[in-house]
């Protein structure tokens, strides 16, 4: 029996291995494939059914076509070792069975077999034999579409004799004991493992497709609420059901058992073939990714013969059931209605793929025919524009931001049979994302298709169930928040919806999901509405609630404490403000936003500090980054051209900016703004000062005044409140909007995000502003409260270890190690009176919204500081955790001492106004729920400690970028750590930085500076930074750098956009971490793999801030002083291949001839690559292509 795991594990070896065979074979032009592949993505591109750049869909299909492999010969394996083929014939003739292997001596009969087909074919080769297998599984009537010859891969995608001999030697591995690693012998013919298959096997795919399994339970339960009333209602006679988003086939393979037994039941006479067949032909599905078919259908074929008795493949008939590869949203030819309007031969939906077969199965998405649809779309948003572009065209739902999960919604509708005229209606069920029940794009959806407003697609909900609570594998707190719907197409019939909302989620990662307490009270009282439990609650809500947007699925008195709040409002925060939103987003952050000292080493002025919403927190903005800002004072937009250094750092990316999409699909040059322009700038919200900033996605509320010169980054959204308002009426409105009753009020019209979602407090949250818009006001409003904290937070900052040695740094007076305790006494001083006044405004705003009648703030004067552990919800849940009714990790993740007693130091008016508050808390069940650590502000700033270790090592590195270090006599040079350390001996404020981080008096310099530069630096040359993907996409790159070159020089030229890169393709994740997707330089230093000093082991670096022609010329000054020290041309070659990288920009901007050389840079330089390259009888190509030897890891290998 197969260990699904371990197959897994292996598999992925053998996939990338595979893909790296059929790369080289798809950038061949004389394959047949890549030939094919090349002509495909040209018409593919040209009829708008792709937008990707050709790298990233060559990569799809590359990857597509190794997993074909994988999964095409792990067929055959299991019908080899399960004699699935016994018998087969082909061509009408009887064959030789076993192409791979198999227990016991088969193997050796393959052999036999392979031996006489080579004598046969003396030209063939492995893959061709493999393929002969193939070739009998499909000339059985029921293995026909499991490796179909028009569309499988394995047919055209034909891998290397080599490739081919290794995946046969891979399937054949045993153990010590001479058995088969992978051994698929199941008496059972249990097909489970091929779901982790699909799921699991690649990375890009599951990315790519959203690929995740539906949890059996989770189908079960969607098919009681589907199939089995369908069944009731329709009969089985003609049943038709579908799932349009159908994966591995879990619904499908539910739903086939449940449709044979109930044949069984309904004609026990019936042959068991008959029966089969029958139940096979209800079942419908499609899917765009064609190893999810091509799985699901094996995995239905193999159902079928187990439950018609057959033990053979051979001889059986085609099972019956209609599954297709193909875009179910774009199901033209197969079969959806004229709402879309754009068939045809030229249409994009009209253009199908080699691999999609849809085209077979006409009428498969015919709307208006399917007695039960059920599925699991994918719950991503599309990142193809073009496909995003004809979504939009198809589906009213698929609108703004919109995730794949809306159109689904409506597709899942529109295939339903509709219920008119005395006809039943279609059941329609589905578990799929919430993010549409709060986030803006699901307005549409919500107001229009669920509010009826859509006549030819009439939807009845008749359950709403919040199941983002329960543990499921991939799902909610281990993914994607998630809710069940369940409905039928028709009007609706009754006033009320049947719902489960969501009181409290499960603990965490749970054994056995399925007896998970929030799936078991969910799935246990579905019908008891008035259940009110620990986990649910029950209900059947009014529907006219659920035809606007947004939903909130909160039960335990959630809902009526929100309905409190917004029913003591005098008015909303939108109303009294001029706006509430967005005031920029530059569409590619990496370009634009980067560390203040990046810009500042290139002379670049145009900039702006801008706020990013991570770093807004309790009270106060925390960051140093800058955006690059090409705006005058007027905030027109600037020709970047006539601003040289900026000019130079954003060209680039000038193709990547110039496609940058906007709204509506349409580029941002075609919206009519300059290239180098953000997507958006809201000039009027920058020309008055005053704006309350706030982190759009975070786990608590955190609104922050800012006072004017900044830029607000997409997400740090602002509130401008009307013209003229002054800074104690914004401070008002943070009064409430810092409040634990907004956070509360927030999370129950907020989109759950991530963070650690199996934690309440920990999980985040989007709070976009149309829900800030909507925070409901109190007619009172208080100022003090907030200006106090205001001013605190202001001081907290200005004493921050940043700050501190900022001040120092400038004006070095008094020992740093005293300077810096004294501050963090300080520090730890006015953070605990931010706490203190933080608990204060929170009970003085439960009674501005009248949910507690007396006032609980306090009067006195004893006391203005408490620390964290000491507030009252924080006591009341150190009871209960020490009374064994509670657990939690509040306490030890945000190093606090939990206590059950009121401190004996505090006074006696305020250990009783705190008791008043226990109490009230014990006995209001509103208050209960606001006292929660989900609502309350977590004060999680990075401590001191940390602060000052990482303030302490910029100080330092800031100190290392010093430009004369970097200096000699003769030009740019580059050192070593040594080196470095040698020369900053002299140096006072160095000395007393190190001192302080290490707490010695004599620092060891060379340990320190060692210890630091490497994570800061990144390699000279794309070898060294890439893994060979990622030096792929950086050729790809050069390309297009080599054709804006073109189009500067007046050409006309056609330029593609280049790929995106990810963490893997970088050789370490910290060249990752400096560069990003966009591999922006944003590291400090230059680091040279391979170069050495004499007697001296340290690293040898240059400095980031150097131009290119610095960089070249310290370069060049280091290949004479590595071959004096015995270094040979090999070593060399990579030394050479950097100056090749810069020669193109030197001769860009450093063409002009410098007095010093009476040449120009570029010339120089190309005269020593010229040189060496002679020397070393080698080409510029040649030394381009070299790569570093790969560091392998192995491991014993089976036999």
């Amino acid at each position: 029996m197969i260990n699904s795991s371990a197959l897994l594990a292996d598999l992925k070896g053998q996939l990338g291995l595979l893909q790296a065979d059929l790369k080289r074979r798809a950038e061949d032009s004389t394959n047949s494939w890549g030939a094919r592949l090349k002509d495909e993505y040209a018409e593919a591109f040209r009829r708008e059914r792709t937008g990707w750049s050709w790298v990233d869909w060559r990569d799809n299909e590359v990857d597509q076509a190794a997993v074909a492999w994988i999964v095409s010969t792990t067929f055959l394996r299991f019908c080899e070792d399960n004699d699935l083929l016994s018998g087969a014939k082909i061509d009408g003739l009887p064959t030789a069975v076993g192409w791979i292997a198999g227990p016991g001596d088969r193997v050796q009969r393959v052999e036999e077999n392979l031996t006489a087909y080579f004598r046969d074919n003396p030209t063939h080769n492995r893959r061709h034999w493999l393929q002969q297998g193939f070739a009998v599984l499909a000339a059985q009537p029921a293995g026909a579409a499991l490796v179909d010859p028009k569309h499988n891969r394995v047919w055209t995608a034909e891998i290397s004799p080599e490739t081919a001999t290794a995946l046969i030697a891979f399937w054949r591995r045993t153990n010590d004991d001479g058995t088969l690693v992978h051994d698929f012998t199941n008496s059972n013919l249990e097909t489970r493992f091929l779901g982790d298959l699909y799921q699991d096997l690649s990375e890009h795919a599951k990315k790519t497709y959203a690929l995740l399994q539906t949890p059996v339970f989770v189908e079960e339960f969607i098919l009681d609420q589907t199939l089995t009333p369908a069944i009731a209602e329709f009969g089985l006679d003609g049943l038709k059901l579908i799932d349009p988003s159908c994966g591995s086939g879990h619904f499908l393979l539910g739903a086939f058992e449940r449709l044979n037994q109930a044949w069984v039941e309904s004609g026990p006479g019936l042959d068991a073939k008959e029966r089969v067949r029958r139940a096979m032909a209800s079942i419908h599905g499609v899917d765009i990714n064609p190893f999810a078919v091509g799985i699901a259908r094996f995995r239905l074929t193999v159902a079928g013969l187990k439950a018609s008795g057959e033990h053979s493949l051979v001889g059986v008939p085609a099972m019956g059931f209609r599954l297709a590869i193909g875009d179910s949203l774009l199901g033209v030819r197969g079969g959806l209605d004229q709402t879309f309007n754009f068939d045809g031969d030229e249409a994009p939906a009209g253009f199908r793929y080699d691999t999609e077969d849809i085209n077979e199965y006409f009428g498969i998405l015919q709307p208006g025919q399917y007695h039960v649809v059920v599925g699991n779309p994918p719950y991503i948003t599309p990142k193809d524009k073009a496909l995003n572009a004809l979504y939009r065209l198809a589906y009213v739902s698929a609108a703004g931001k919109y995730a794949l999960s809306a159109p689904f919604m409506e597709l899942l509708f529109r295939l339903a049979v509709r219920g008119e005229q005395g006809q039943g209606a279609g059941y329609v069920g589905q578990i799929t994302s919430n993010s549409f029940m709060k986030r803006e794009f699901g307005k549409k959806l919500i107001e229009h298709l669920f509010a009826g407003h859509d006549i030819g697609n009439p939807v009845d909900l008749t359950a709403v169930i919040d199941s983002s609570g329960a543990w499921m594998p991939g799902h909610n707190f281990d993914g994607t928040p998630t809710v069940i719907l369940f409905g039928r197409r028709r009007r609706p019939v009754s006033e009320s919806v049947r719902a489960v909302l969501g009181k409290r989620d499960d603990a965490g990662k749970l054994d056995n999901p399925a007896k998970g307490p929030v799936w078991t009270e969910l799935s246990e009282h579905f019908e008891e509405p008035g259940y009110d439990g620990v986990y649910v609650t029950v209900v059947d809500l009014d529907r006219e609630m659920l035809t606007r947007h947004p939903w909130s699925l909160s039960g335990g008195g959630a809902s009526n404490l929100k309905e409190a709040i917004g029913d003591a409002a005098a008015t909303t925060l939108g109303a009294v403000s001029d706006s509430v939103g967005i005031t920029s987003f530059t569409l590619e952050d990496d370009v634009y936003v980067r560390p203040s000292r990046a810009l500042s080493r290139f002379g670049v002025t145009l900039s702006r500090p801008v706020v990013l919403g991570d770093q807004l927190r309790d009270w106060a903005y925390a960051g140093d980054d800058v955006v690059l800002f090409p705006y005058d004072d007027e905030f027109n937009g600037l020709d970047v051209e006539r601003s040289p250094n900026l000019y130079r750092l954003m060209w680039p990316y000038r193709t990547n900016l110039s496609n940058n999409l906007m709204f509506g699909g349409r580029t941002k040059v075609q919206e009519g703004l300059k290239w180098s322009e953000f997507g958006r700038l809201t000039s009027s919200k920058l020309r008055i000062p005053l704006s309350i900033a706030f982190a759009e996605i975070a786990t608590h509320n955190h609104f922050v005044l800012d006072r004017g010169q900044k830029v607000f980054n997409r997400t740090a959204p602002v509130i401008k409140l009307s013209d003229g308002a002054d800074a104690d009426q914004h401070l008002e409105m943070l009064c409430v909007l810092n409040s634990s009753t907004v956070c509360f009020w927030l999370k129950q019209v907020a989109q759950k995000k991530g963070g650690d979602a199996d934690t309440a407090w920990l999980r985040t949250y989007a709070f976009n502003s149309t829900n800030i818009g909507r925070v409901p006001l109190p007619s009172k409003l208080l100022v003090d409260r907030p200006r106090i904290l205001d001013s605190l937070a202001q001081e907290l900052g200005s004493i921050s270890p940043a700050s501190v040695l900022a001040t120092w740094s400038a004006a070095p007076t008094g020992n740093l190690r005293e300077v810096l305790l004294s501050a963090e006494a300080e520090w730890r001083r006015l953070q605990a009176r931010m706490i203190f006044e933080q608990e204060e405004l929170d009970w003085e705003v439960y009674q501005l919204y009248g949910l507690i009648d007396a006032d609980l703030t306090y009067f006195g004067s004893a006391i203005n500081e408490i620390v964290l552990g000491q507030r009252a919800f924080e006591i009341g849940l150190a009871r209960r955790v020490e009374e064994g009714n509670e657990e939690t990790a509040w306490f030890e993740r945000h190093g606090s001492t939990p206590i059950t007693e009121l401190p004996a130091s505090w006074p006696d008016d305020y250990r009783a106004l705190v008791q008043r508050r226990l109490d009230l808390m014990n006995s209001d069940r509103a208050l209960r729920l606001l006292e929660k650590p989900e609502f309350k502000r977590r004060w999680a700033t990075t401590g001191w400690d940390t602060q000052r270790t990482e303030a302490l090592q910029a100080a330092i590195l800031d100190r290392l970028e010093d430009p004369t270090l970097w200096q000699d006599p003769q030009g740019p040079t580059t050192r070593s750590v040594a080196e470095l350390a040698d020369l900053l001996r002299a140096d006072p404020v160095l000395k007393e930085l190190a001192r302080a981080l290490t707490r010695t008096h004599e620092p060891d310099l060379g340990a320190v500076v060692g210890g630091l530069v490497p994570d800061e630096a990144v390699p000279f040359l794309a070898a060294y930074r890439y893994k060979p993907a990622g030096v792929e996409k950086y050729r790809a790159w050069q390309e297009v750098w080599a054709l804006q070159r073109r189009e500067d020089a007046g050409e006309k030229v056609t330029i593609p956009v280049p790929p995106k890169y990810g963490q893997g393709d970088f050789a370490k994740a910290t060249y990752w971490r400096a560069r990003g997707k966009l591999d922006v330089l944003k590291e400090r230093f230059i680091a040279y793999p391979g170069v050495t000093r004499e007697g001296d082991p340290t690293p040898v670096l240059g400095w980031a801030g150097w131009s290119h022609r610095d960089q070249a010329l310290a370069l060049a000054r280091e290949i004479p002083v590595q071959q004096a020290l015995g270094a040979d041309d090999a070593a060399l070659v990579p030394l050479v291949a950097g100056l090749v990288e810069l020669e193109p920009w030197l001769a860009q901007w450093h063409s002009e001839i410098e007095p010093q050389f009476g040449a120009s840079p570029a010339s120089v330089i190309t005269g020593v690559v010229d040189q060496y390259l002679a020397r070393m009888e080698k080409t510029r190509d040649q030394v381009t292509a070299w790569m570093p030897l790969a560091v392998t890891r192995g491991r014993r290998a089976s036999r």
